[in-house]
């Protein structure tokens, strides 16, 4: 693995059971140091299942998965791993064990066996880092949908993690919640450097990921910048997958003859498309 990897898959698969069909199969790929890497699959296309791979709750049937340089199929080194990569899952409410806030936060650090007087600093800079210092003594059960998510992604920075792995972190989360928890992995990987592996089905959450990985039946069907995927409409509708709406607006005023640029992805994208083509003239 190169010194500027984080997460080398090589030749992985994976099957529930030895007579079924492998859930991923061939798998190959490299995230490296500070990427945020969008995973996109339809419901059972094997996203969920690399998820697992990559923080050592599954062991690859064949191939190998190395995290930080770490190979997950060692279970002496499984602890070394999931200290190195932290997963947020789809409900928060299964990632709370803790009655308060803070304590919550202390847990994850209590199984690594950090002394006692090394984690109060790092509890108040983990829930600094999310926003989330005035809920320290909050029981989370008081907590909305979103504030429980940034709770638990807390547990894991406290933990100083390389990489945070979220499978469909948002899924369950109304969508300003959605927004508060993304915008939190977002700035953390600004930020931090941390490099982020964010799956899900929500296309404008993959719009702003510096690259994304496309699953289908338990393959890597494409990877690639958000402007590269998406602009394959008609290849995501195969999958069946969506694209963000501003690229399927785009793709639509294209074919009815606008001269749009490729990459639109946005609404500030396609309002600052639609004025290059059609300025405003000033007023006389």
């Amino acid at each position: 693995m190169h010194s500027d990897t984080r997460i080398q898959l090589t030749d992985v698969s994976y099957t529930y059971d030895e007579a079924g069909t492998p859930a991923l199969s061939g798998i190959n790929g490299e995230i490296r140091p500070g990427e945020f890497v969008a995973v996109l699959g339809h419901n059972g296309s094997g996203k969920s299942t690399l998820a697992k791979l990559l923080n050592a709750l599954y062991i690859p049937n064949t191939g190998t998965v190395l995290v930080c340089g770490y190979d997950t199929r060692k279970e002496e080194l499984v602890w070394d791993i999931r200290r190195r990569a932290g997963m947020i899952f789809q409900n928060p409410d299964n990632q709370i064990v803790a009655t308060v806030v803070k304590e919550d936060v202390a847990f994850g650090l209590e199984n690594l066996g950090v002394p006692p007087e090394e984690m109060p600093p790092r509890i108040e800079s983990a829930l600094s880092a999310v926003h989330m210092n005035k809920y320290a003594d909050t029981a989370p059960h008081m907590l909305s949908g979103g504030q429980k998510q940034r709770v638990a992604i807390a547990g894991i920075l406290a933990m100083e993690p390389a990489v945070l792995i979220a499978d469909e972190a948002t899924a369950m989360l109304d969508p300003s919640g959605r927004r508060e928890v993304l915008d939190t992995v977002m700035k953390l990987n600004r930020q931090k450097g941390i490099t982020v592996v964010w799956i899900t089905h929500f296309m404008e959450e993959a719009a702003v990921a510096d690259r994304v990985i496309v699953v289908t039946d338990g393959t890597i069907q494409a990877d690639g910048t958000p402007a590269e995927i998406f602009e394959q409409v008609e290849r995501m509708k195969s999958m069946h997958l969506d694209v963000p709406p501003m690229t399927a607006l785009a793709s639509d005023l294209r074919q009815a003859g606008m001269p749009l640029r490729p990459g639109i992805l946005t609404i500030d994208d396609m309002i600052e498309e639609v004025e290059r083509i059609c300025p405003l003239k000033s007023a006389t």
